[in-house]
C-alpha cells in the first residue's frame, strides 16, 4: 500500500502556472485513459482560472469541459479548487449561489473540493464546506499559506482546528508562492499533525526552487499527500516534477507505488502537447528566489507576464514584482491568491504605469479595504485607507450575511440565454463575458483566440522582427519604438507605438497593400483607430479622460452634459480582470462621451473629454 498519496495538476495549476491557463479540452481527452490508469490519488483539473479562462479565451463551456473529464476519467477522483465564498469569481456570493454551484460541480463530475478563502477568514469557507459534505463528496480545508509579521504557526494551527470542527476530511498546506523552506515545511507539519487528526495535504509551487526539498521534510514530519506536476508542465513557477518525487521516494518508506515508466510515457504527449502553445509561454517560468520577497504565485506570474505584453509594458515587470510586496502592506499583509493576488497585483501595475502611487484606485481594492472580501490580516495603511474610501465604515460581519439570495434573480436576469442551471452559474462568475459567450454559442458563433503556427515562432521571425528603428519618408526621419499590439491573428490588429517619443496607435489589416494613417509628415494628424474599428481623438488637453492600460468599459457613468468635479468616477473599465474606477482629472461640463459598454479601449485615446 502507499505511503504517500500524489495528487497530479497538469491539468489544472500546470497550464495555469506556465502558459496563462490556455490548454483546450480536446489536448487533454487523448491523455486521460492514461492518466486514469497511474493511481494518483486524485487529477486536478478544474477550478482556480480554468472557469474563467475557457469562457474569456477558449470559447469553451466550462461545464461541457468537467463532463467531458468524468467521462474520459471513470476511475480517478477529480479535483477542483475552489474560493469558499469567491467561487471561482471575484467577488462574494450570496449562500444559495454557493450552494447552487456546489451541486451542480458534483453533479458534473468533482470529488474533491479544495476550498480556501484567499483572506484565511474562515467565515467564508462555512457555507460551501457544508455544501460538500451535503453532496457526500471530500471536502478538503485549504490553508493559504503566506509570511508576514502577522503569520505564524500558531495562526496556522488555529485556523487547521477550525476547519477539522467544520467537517473538513483533510487539510491542504496551499503554499500558491513556493514560499514554504524545508525548516518550515517540518516546523508546520509537526504542529498540525499534533493538533488535528486530519490527513495533512502538501502544495506548494516550485518557484523558489525549494519545494521538493520541503516536500521531503514535510513527509518526514507527517504529511501524507503530495501535490505535483508532469515534469512536461512541471518545475518553475509550476509544481515539483511528478516523476522525480516518485523517484525520490522509491524503495523507502514513503513509496508512492506509481509506475513511473507509465508516468512518463504521458511526459511525452505534453511535452508535444505544450509546444503548441508557445504563444502563452512566459519568461518568468523558471526557479527565481524573488519570490520569497514579492509572494506571487505561480499561478498569477505567467497571466501577469502575458497581460504585461499584451499591454507593450513587459519592461515594467521588475518594478510591479518590486511595487507589489508595498500594496501588500498597505492592504494589510493579505496572502496573495486569487482573488487578493490579482487586486494587489494589478493596483501595483496601476501603481507603476500611472507613476503615481494610488492615483487611480481599482474597484476591489476600494471593497478589500471596506471588508466585503472578509478581514485583513494586518493593519492596513490609513493614509491609503482614507485615500481609497474616505471616511466609510468597514463591515464587520461576514461579507455574504449582507447579500440576499441571488439564483432567481440571476435566472432571470439571463432566461432568454440560458438553457440550463450551469448556464446560470456561468452568469454569476462573470456576467457580461458569459452574455457574450451564450450569444455566441447559441449562435453557433464561438471562436477561440488562434493559436499561432508553429513556423511563427522560428528565429527567423521571432529572432529578426525589429520592434525600435528608423524611418525616413519625404525626407524627414522618424524614430519609431513598438511598444505593443492587440493580439496575434486578428484580422485588424492594432499596434502601439512611439514617434520620436509621442505615442501612436495604429492598425495593420491583412490585406495586399498596408494602409498606415497618420503621422507628421505634412496633413492633418488623424484619430486613433481601436481593434474593433471606433474612432477616437488623441488625448490634447487635461480634460481629456483616459486609461492606463487596455481594458473593456463596464460601465459609462455619465453623459453629455453633465456636470461633474475633479476625482468624480466617469467610466468604469475591466482590465486584468479586476475593474478599475477612472475619475476625472478635473471638474467642469463633459462636452462628449466616445465610449459605451463593452467597448474595447487602449491607452492614450480620448474616452470622454471635459471642458
Amino acid at each position: 500500500m502507499a505511503k504517500v498519496l500524489v495528487s497530479e495538476l497538469a491539468l489544472r495549476d500546470g497550464h495555469q502556472s506556465l502558459i496563462a491557463t490556455r490548454m483546450r479540452t480536446e489536448d487533454m481527452l487523448p491523455i486521460c485513459a492514461q492518466l486514469d490508469n497511474i493511481g494518483f490519488w486524485s487529477l486536478e483539473a478544474w477550478g482556480g482560472a480554468t472557469f474563467d479562462a475557457c469562457v474569456r479565451f477558449l470559447k469553451e463551456d466550462p461545464w461541457e469541459r468537467l463532463t467531458k473529464l468524468r467521462k474520459a476519467l471513470p476511475n480517478s477522483r477529480i479535483q477542483m479548487l475552489l474560493r469558499g465564498q469567491n467561487l471561482l469569481g471575484y467577488r462574494h456570493y450570496s449562500d444559495d449561489v454557493v450552494r447552487a454551484f456546489v451541486q451542480k460541480s458534483a453533479d458534473n463530475g468533482v470529488d474533491v473540493f479544495r476550498i480556501f478563502d484567499a483572506m484565511n477568514d474562515m467565515r467564508n469557507l462555512r457555507t460551501s464546506i457544508e455544501a460538500v459534505k451535503k453532496v457526500g463528496k471530500h471536502a478538503e480545508g485549504a490553508i493559504s499559506y503566506t509570511t508576514s509579521p502577522v503569520h505564524d504557526v500558531p495562526h496556522f494551527v488555529g485556523l487547521a482546528r477550525e476547519m477539522e470542527a467544520m467537517g473538513c476530511d483533510t487539510i491542504a498546506i496551499k503554499d500558491m508562492a513556493g514560499l514554504l523552506t524545508p525548516k518550515d515545511t517540518s516546523e508546520l507539519v509537526k504542529a498540525l499533525r499534533a493538533a488535528v487528526s486530519l490527513p495533512i495535504h502538501l502544495h506548494s509551487h516550485a518557484t523558489s526552487g525549494l519545494s521538493a526539498m520541503s516536500f521531503l521534510k514535510g513527509i518526514e514530519a507527517g504529511a501524507t499527500m503530495i501535490d505535483t506536476c508532469n515534469s512536461s508542465f512541471g518545475e518553475g513557477a509550476s509544481h515539483s516534477s511528478t516523476e522525480s518525487l516518485v523517484a525520490a521516494l522509491q524503495s523507502t518508506e514513503y513509496d508512492t507505488g506509481l509506475d513511473l515508466a507509465a508516468i512518463q510515457e504521458i511526459t511525452a504527449y505534453f511535452r508535444e502537447v505544450r509546444k503548441k502553445y508557445w504563444q502563452f509561454e512566459s519568461a518568468f517560468t523558471g526557479v527565481d528566489t524573488r519570490v520569497l520577497v514579492n509572494q506571487v504565485p505561480g499561478g498569477m506570474i505567467s497571466n501577469l507576464s502575458n497581460q504585461l505584453k499584451e499591454q507593450g509594458a513587459l519592461d515594467k515587470m521588475d518594478a510591479v514584482l518590486a511595487e507589489i510586496p508595498r500594496v501588500r502592506e498597505d492592504l494589510g499583509f493579505p496572502p496573495l491568491v486569487t482573488p487578493t493576488s490579482q487586486i494587489v497585483g494589478t493596483q501595483a501595475v496601476l501603481n507603476v504605469l500611472t507613476g503615481a502611487r494610488y492615483k487611480s484606485v481599482t474597484t476591489e481594492v476600494k471593497n478589500y479595504l471596506m471588508g466585503h472580501y472578509g478581514k485583513a490580516p494586518g493593519k492596513v495603511n490609513e493614509q491609503v485607507k482614507s485615500l481609497a474610501v474616505g471616511n466609510a465604515e468597514v463591515i464587520t460581519v461576514r461579507p455574504a450575511d449582507l447579500l440576499e439570495d441571488e439564483m432567481g434573480k440571476l435566472r432571470i436576469e439571463c432566461e432568454n440565454l440560458a438553457k440550463s442551471e450551469e448556464d446560470v452559474l456561468m452568469y454569476a462568475m462573470f456576467p457580461d463575458l458569459a452574455q457574450t459567450f451564450l450569444q455566441e454559442r447559441n449562435a453557433g458563433t464561438l471562436k477561440a483566440e488562434p493559436l499561432l503556427p508553429k513556423e511563427a515562432a522560428t528565429p527567423s521571425t521571432a529572432r529578426y522582427a525589429p520592434n525600435e528603428f528608423k524611418i525616413t519618408l519625404h525626407g524627414e526621419t522618424f524614430h519609431i519604438k513598438l511598444t505593443g499590439s492587440g493580439h496575434p491573428g486578428e484580422e485588424q490588429r492594432p499596434f502601439y507605438v512611439s514617434v520620436d517619443g509621442v505615442s501612436e496607435e495604429v492598425v495593420v489589416e491583412t490585406l495586399s497593400e498596408i494602409e498606415v494613417s497618420g503621422g507628421k509628415s505634412g496633413g492633418k494628424k488623424k484619430a486613433a483607430t481601436s481593434a474593433n474599428g471606433s474612432t477616437r481623438p488623441r488625448p490634447t488637453h487635461e480634460g481629456c479622460v483616459t486609461t492606463a492600460m487596455p481594458g473593456t468599459i463596464v460601465d459609462v457613468k455619465v453623459k453629455a452634459g453633465d456636470t461633474v468635479n475633479a476625482g468624480d468616477g466617469v467610466l468604469v473599465i475591466e482590465a486584468m480582470k479586476m475593474e478599475n474606477e477612472i475619475q476625472a482629472a478635473k471638474g467642469g461640463i463633459v462636452m462628449a462621451v466616445h465610449v459605451k459598454k463593452g467597448d474595447s479601449v487602449t491607452p492614450d485615446e480620448t474616452l470622454i473629454e471635459i471642458q
